[in-house]
């Protein structure tokens, strides 16, 4: 007989997604994306996601368990998204993930999202080295973490960024550029066509004296649109794939070198980069020639894991499962702002103060 097999659920922004391990395995994993509805907006509205979480969470779960071959019966227990995220989506999956492991009678585990993207490459590459640097780069978080054991021993955070995330760059600049929503596939596609070295784009917070760890992609955001209102206002045509592959370097350049500063300060020799701009082209084949450069070993897991799924929260939940860590209490909460610094984030609900 195999270990815990345990399902996880994700619903922190526009992605609802459940994914079943067993033992570190994937045994399946199925992912509904409400981008679509939220592409004419040019961001994701957040009631707009809550509500398609609602239709997709038992679709999803349903089309998970199926391809296990599982019955709810079978799950020894259930991992949700807690926090960080937006506050109704973490909601609808909270609720319907307490309601699955209530009514199969199995321990409930609160996940950190960001632990979920680290883990994520647990499934495609095993168990990480200690220690590891990772890279978090998604549309809302860019973070640099010193992990040992992720379940067991705290996270240290060495950096985040200090306005926008990689990934909100891309998108924000795709807009002015005139390319669709979402900016960061997008700005890929744009820039296979375009020469980096056209736009001396900035990098910001990569000399003497700036912290090593820190990241500003908000200054980069306005150089390339100061650089658009240029062309425009001289009435010259706007070069985008030009833009985009300069952009797209710009980025790449700065995370893959605060990355391995980090790798290097810390003695680490094994870089791991996760998160929805892990698919980036250009961030990958950077990395690579860096980390090869350098002597370290890259991990990045497969695209279908780098953005938001269930799989990297059953993932999670299996480490937890199999480190004899305590389940969630029932009154189990949700937190949208909560820090990284642990892999379990099990927020109790605030008992409402009496009135004198």
């Amino acid at each position: 007989m195999g270990g815990p097999v345990v399902l996880g659920i994700e619903s922190s922004c526009d992605e609802t997604g459940a994914g079943i391990v067993q033992d570190g395995r994937l045994l399946a994993h199925v992912v509904a994306s409400s981008m679509d509805e939220h592409a004419r907006f040019g961001g994701v509205v957040p009631e707009i996601a809550a509500r398609a979480h609602l239709q997709a969470f038992n679709p999803v779960v349903r089309e998970a368990l199926d391809r296990a071959g599982l019955r709810p019966g079978q799950l020894d227990a259930v991992a949700v998204t807690t926090g960080p995220g937006l506050s109704g989506a973490l909601q609808v999956g909270l609720a319907g993930a307490k309601t699955l492991a209530y009514a199969a009678g199995v321990p409930l585990y609160g996940v950190h999202h960001l632990a979920g993207h680290v883990a994520a490459d647990t499934l495609a590459h095993g168990p990480l080295p200690r220690p590891s640097v990772v890279l978090i780069v998604s549309g809302g978080h860019t973070s640099l973490l010193l992990v040992h054991d992720l379940v067991r021993e705290p996270i240290l955070h060495l950096g985040d960024t200090l306005d926008d995330a990689a990934g909100e760059c891309f998108d924000k600049v795709a807009r002015i550029l005139g390319l669709p929503y979402p900016g960061g596939p997008a700005i890929d596609r744009a820039a296979r066509d375009g020469d980096p070295r056209a736009v001396a784009f900035p990098r910001p917070l990569t000399r003497p004296g700036d912290d090593p760890y820190a990241f500003s992609f908000s200054g980069l955001k306005t150089a390339a649109a100061r650089w658009v209102e240029d062309h425009r206002a001289r009435g010259a045509q706007v070069p985008v794939a030009d833009g985009a592959a300069a952009l797209q370097e710009a980025v790449a350049d700065v995370l893959t070198r605060k990355a391995l500063a980090a790798c290097a300060a810390h003695g680490v020799r094994t870089l791991v980069v996760v998160g929805g701009v892990a698919a980036n082209s250009r961030v990958r084949a950077l990395a690579e020639r860096r980390c090869a450069s350098a002597g370290l070993e890259l991990r990045v897991p497969p695209m279908t894991l780098c953005t938001d799924n269930g799989a990297m929260i059953a993932a999670v939940g299996d480490l937890l499962v199999r480190s004899g860590a305590d389940p969630a209490p029932l009154d189990v909460s949700i937190d949208p702002s909560a820090p990284l610094e642990y892999a379990a984030l099990t927020p109790l609900a605030r008992t409402p103060a009496r009135a004198a």
